[in-house]
């Protein structure tokens, strides 16, 4: 199994959704999160007085899938999340031992 967390600009996530359902993924978390990368942030003014807006608001993603599942995701997330421009956002991949489903006990991949 496979833990894809994607970090995005938030108004790209309506988009990553239906392709995720395009291709059979039932199930995702989100996180509103803030950071910067190459964006840096940006400067503002507010009421006059010039301030600087360090971490950018961002979506995290998270998908756990069966390894057989994992690049269709990953090549879904990169279609739909993509602008083209500076700050589209990353995408971590890692291995998972186990999973369980709290209400039945269920272990491994019937637990996704």
């Amino acid at each position: 199994m496979q833990k894809i967390e994607a970090i995005i600009k938030p108004f790209k996530i309506d988009d990553v959704k239906e392709a995720l359902q395009a291709i059979g993924i039932q199930g995702l978390t989100t996180s509103e999160v803030k950071g910067f990368g190459r964006q840096k942030g940006h400067t503002e003014v507010y009421r006059g007085a010039e301030y600087v807006v360090d971490f950018l608001p961002k979506l995290k993603l998270e998908i756990v899938v069966d390894d057989t599942a994992a690049e269709g995701v990953i090549n879904a997330i990169l279609q739909a999340a993509s602008t083209g421009k500076i700050g589209d956002g990353k995408i971590f991949v890692s291995a998972v031992e186990d999973v369980i489903r709290i209400r039945t006990g269920e272990h491994g991949a019937g637990a996704i």
